[in-house]
């Protein structure tokens, strides 16, 4: 059932559990009634459901707990909102721990005013429905859903800290971090695995991604990138529910870059859309990103379409557009060099050092792009390497006893 007349993201969202749709009932409101619809229409869908065999009702809203409470009473089964969906969804596509937790954590938090309603239901004497048994029953499941929530936040502060860790080291070794975000189901697996050489695997179904997965830029070049991939975004989602992917989607916040993926093959408004909530979650977890946007699966688009939906969507968000295809590799190169160009330049040393040292000079093949080199009994090398690096590349120069001219590109 729906109080807004585009249904579509949520018929996608509830086959993409599985479920068969039998039934759609739709009322248009600004406002909703405390059982969510008009009158009429809960009558008829209470009715339809009689006829039935109905396993459950989908709500296309988020639903307070009295509408909840009052339609699973008045209907005699399961009755899911909009967010219910989307948790179940992030439980079957959870595979690593920090997502288990993070899913679970998420859904600790959703069911705390549903369990606070029962609690004040059945202190009122009223039968507490399938989370029932009683006004202590009901108490202690309150109580453990707080305990469970306390212990899940500190194992998800473990686990955050062990990627500080490896954050710090990948700065040090001069990489810049380029994430991969957009609304769920942009191709952002797809990206990341024509970029890395990855072998993420790739559905064409929603929140396929929410473990990140940070990967090197498959050419070794002067500016090292990593690329990562995470959660992709869905509009009217509580803040909550962001929170509990807070862990994860630092993995934007942090980064150098922010490449925004938009689905070219959605139809115009689709895209707008999508692009405008995909922006506004990234502003929201970082003050001042760079953004560049990439129209993604153009192999899936005529040509004439493509060039009239780049220009309503350059002219619509204000900024330059690449079209790519992230399957085909269709200009990616274009992508590049748009990252590489909203990067800080590679800085060119010229490096001269009175012996052979090998330690040093193997940690410079690794952390740098060697043009020249030349042994005469003195060392003589030319590099290119990451303003992250370059400091550390002419203390350890020094400290060697050789000697470091910075010069032009």
């Amino acid at each position: 059932m729906s109080a807004k007349e585009d249904i579509k993201e949520i018929r996608q969202l509830a086959e993409s559990l599985g479920y068969e749709i039998i039934g759609e009932f739709v009322q248009k409101r600004d406002k909703t009634t405390p059982y969510y619809l008009g009158k009429g229409k809960i009558e008829e869908i209470k009715k339809f459901v009689e006829e039935n065999v109905v396993d459950a009702v989908i709500v296309n809203d988020s639903l307070r707990p009295s509408q909840w409470y009052n339609l699973e009473k008045l209907l005699g089964v399961p009755v899911y909102d909009r967010i219910r969906i989307i948790l179940e969804i992030f439980a079957d596509r959870a595979k690593k721990k920090e997502a288990k937790l993070q899913v679970k954590l998420a859904k600790l938090r959703y069911e705390k005013p549903f369990v606070r309603e029962l609690f004040h239901k059945v202190k009122k004497g009223e039968k507490a429905g399938f989370l029932g048994g009683g006004e202590y029953v009901v108490a202690d499941y309150y109580e453990m859903i707080k305990r469970q929530m306390r212990k899940i936040k500190e194992e998800l502060k473990k686990i955050a800290k062990e990627r500080d860790i490896k954050r710090v080291e990948r700065r040090e070794r001069g990489f810049y971090i380029v994430s991969i975000a957009g609304y769920t189901n942009a191709g952002k697996s797809c990206l990341l695995n024509y970029l890395t050489g990855e072998k993420v695997v790739v559905e064409e179904r929603v929140f396929s991604t929410l473990s990140p997965k940070v990967s090197r830029y498959k050419k070794k070049g002067a500016i090292p990138l990593l690329f990562t991939d995470t959660v992709g975004f869905i509009k009217d989602l509580p803040h909550w529910l962001i929170d509990a992917f807070h862990s994860t989607l630092e993995e934007i916040a942090l980064a150098d870059l922010v490449v925004v993926l938009i689905d070219a093959s959605d139809d115009i408004e689709e895209m707008k859309e999508k692009a405008l909530t995909s922006i506004k979650e990234i502003k929201s977890l970082k003050k001042n990103p760079r953004i560049i946007i990439a129209l993604n699966k153009i192999d899936l688009v005529e040509e004439k379409e493509l060039e009239e939906k780049m220009k309503i969507m350059e002219e619509f968000l204000e900024r330059k557009c690449i079209p790519i295809s992230a399957k085909t590799g269709k200009n990616i190169d274009l992508l590049l060099d748009e990252i590489y160009n909203n990067l800080p330049k590679p800085a060119n040393l010229e490096i001269t050092l009175p012996n052979y040292e090998n330690s040093f000079i193997s940690w410079l093949y690794k952390n740098a792009e060697i043009s020249h080199y030349h042994f005469d009994g003195v060392v003589r090398i030319k590099l290119k390497c990451s303003e992250r690096v370059r400091d550390k590349i002419i203390g350890k120069c020094r400290k060697l006893g050789g000697e470091v001219r910075v010069y032009g590109n």
